[in-house]
């Protein structure tokens, strides 16, 4: 089994460190961002990865520099979030599992930006680390197909396993025989990451555009100047409510889009616990706005 050093920090990069060691491979050293300021406290919190290697009895640190001193054969780079130097990887060969099918959606937020494009199909890719963002060659990947509606964290969660599968069965035989990967081809999209203003609601967009905002868990509207999260929604774009004249007006759950309805299921107004749209819509006071979107909410 190979002797390697882990890099990641987030909860989808957890499986693959878990199936390394179920493996029995040699984990010498896991490399976690630094402990985060937990809400408004001065408390700190362990990123998913430092837990997992606490409690998995493997040593971890936040400077990336310790890898090269623990005698690695190779590093394992998953959603670590920063990028690794070319100092680095002079000393320490490094490979990085990412959740699509590479040179598609290169970059920080892959899976969020294959479901806002409607992707039918994504993946995870093994490839070799460069200096370039995601740009090496590719060891091995697989396809998924997404689910219609699914969300970003499940589908995170499905690409999370099936990296972890996939990396077990690239070092199977040792870290010589992966070999040296193929280079990527085809046209390159990148996926920056999603900015606040992405997940605001647009009301004039069409409803399909918006339930693929609302798979991504994070989506927001106003309703009488707060912020209201909408987590759940269905998109009808042939669907006209009645009574709904302009974009953002609410008719019982639905709400009129610039093409087609988009029906709320979940939401989660400001300062309390997510509960069905048809309660939420129930809840509202009489006089309250019925149009959506149109003030600013209450930061």
């Amino acid at each position: 089994m190979a002797r390697l050093a882990f890099l990641g920090s987030p909860p989808a990069a957890v499986a693959a460190l878990r199936a390394l060691v179920d493996a029995d491979h040699d984990v010498a050293m896991v490399v976690s961002r630094a402990d985060a300021r937990r809400g408004r406290g001065t408390g700190r919190s362990p990123s998913a990865v430092k837990q997992a290697a606490v409690d998995l009895g493997l040593p971890v640190t936040d400077r990336l520099d310790d890898v090269t001193g623990v005698g690695a054969e190779l590093g394992v780079v998953v959603a670590y979030g920063r990028i690794v130097p070319r100092s680095v990887l002079d000393a320490l060969p490094m490979v990085n599992v990412h959740f699509s099918l590479l040179p598609r959606w290169r970059g920080a937020a892959p899976v969020e930006r294959a479901v806002l494009a409607g992707d039918s199909d994504t993946g995870v890719c093994l490839m070799r680390l460069e200096e370039g963002l995601d740009t090496g060659p590719v060891v091995s990947s697989v396809a998924l197909r997404v689910g219609e509606g699914e969300h970003v964290s499940p589908l995170r969660d499905r690409l999370a396993v099936a990296g972890a599968e996939l990396l077990v069965e690239a070092l199977a035989h040792g870290v010589d025989a992966m070999g040296p990967g193929e280079p990527q081809r085809g046209e390159p999209t990148y996926a920056d990451k999603v900015r606040i203003d992405e997940l605001r609601l647009d009301w004039t967009r069409p409803a399909v555009d918006l339930e693929r905002v609302v798979r991504l868990d994070r989506a927001w509207t106003t309703v009488g100047g707060r912020r209201l999260l909408v987590l759940d929604a269905v998109a009808h774009p042939d669907r006209s409510p009645p009574g709904a004249d302009a974009p953002g007006e609410l008719a019982g759950t639905e709400v009129r889009t610039g093409e087609g309805v988009l029906e709320l299921v979940v939401v989660q107004p400001a300062g309390r616990t997510p509960l069905r749209a048809a309660e939420w819509r129930r809840g509202l006071r009489r006089g309250t706005a019925t149009r959506l979107g149109d003030e600013e909410a209450d930061r």
